[in-house]
């Protein structure tokens, strides 16, 4: 994707507002989409020209769970949150969303960025997977139940050797 320079996404924006272009005819000007066209429209809206800037960087984990609760309390989609929060990409609002309804809210309080944990030979350390953890599950499950069947058939051997033997006492 190509990146549309400041000056190019202001003009798209006063070519919809004042010439009464089309979103679409804007866009296409561009070789974008209407939707991202839509959303230059939107943010110049909200917040004039600045909103246009391009801004990238890190957000705290409380403005997260804010920015996730209003869209959930006022049913917004991911684009309309993003336009009224300043979040230049959609999909980041999108990934807090995730990360909010698999990990709960606390999960937006850590901080991800950065580096990963390496092993000494410079490798991510590899947990187990799902798939090998089931495997060892089923493992555990079929030795415990030869276990409990290996003592239940000394335990009938045990029973019934003290009865024979009280029978030949008596």
């Amino acid at each position: 994707m190509k990146q549309i320079s400041y000056e190019q996404r202001l003009e798209a924006v006063l070519n919809v507002t004042e010439k009464h272009m089309s979103q679409q005819e804007a866009a296409d000007l561009l070789g974008t989409d209407r939707a991202q066209a839509h959303r230059w429209l939107k943010r110049y809206e909200r917040f004039g020209a600045e909103g246009l800037l391009l801004r990238s960087g890190s957000y705290a984990g409380e403005f997260k769970i804010n920015v996730i609760e209003y869209m959930h309390t006022h049913q917004l989609s991911i684009s309309e949150t993003a336009v009224i929060f300043g979040v230049p990409k959609d999909s980041t609002v999108g990934i807090w969303e995730r990360i909010y309804l698999e990990k709960g809210c606390d999960a937006l309080l850590i901080e991800n960025r950065g580096k990963k944990n390496m092993t000494n030979e410079g490798k991510p350390k590899k947990a187990k997977t799902n798939r090998q953890a089931e495997e060892d599950l089923i493992a555990e499950v079929q030795r415990l139940r030869m276990e409990n069947a290996y003592l239940k058939k000394l335990n009938a051997l045990v029973l019934e050797k003290i009865q024979r033997e009280n029978g030949k006492k008596q």
